[in-house]
């Protein structure tokens, strides 16, 4: 079974930086991409950066620029960067695995940004 945790989270101020780490169970090259994925409260989950097996990665127009996914494949570890921190940038944050037929979610970690 594969498992996905997530580390690194907390509370930033506005304009500050953060970053998340997702530590795989497995070697990260099994999936086809990993990504990140954040879900504020009353609202649904949405992407916030994908990386593929590949390296090729992509990001929504409301992170782009501040945003950076990244990995280490020697700690089967996802990164992301995150700078220019907004107050609506708040929210639980969740490493998602695509592993093709199967997918697998972290716990999650809750990135806060209040002054």
């Amino acid at each position: 079974q594969v498992q996905l945790v997530e580390s690194g989270g907390g509370l930033v101020q506005p304009g500050g930086s953060l970053r998340l780490s997702c530590a795989a169970s497995g070697s990260i090259f099994n999936f086809n991409a990993m990504a990140w994925h954040r879900q504020a409260s009353g609202k649904e989950r949405e992407l916030v950066a994908v990386i593929s097996s590949r390296g090729y990665t992509n990001y929504p127009d409301s992170v782009k620029g501040r945003f950076t996914i990244s990995r280490d494949a020697a700690k089967n570890t996802v990164y992301l960067q995150m700078n220019s921190l907004k107050p609506e940038d708040t929210a639980v944050y969740y490493c998602h695995a695509d592993g093709g037929v199967s997918a697998y979610w972290g716990q999650g970690t809750q990135v806060t940004v209040s002054s």
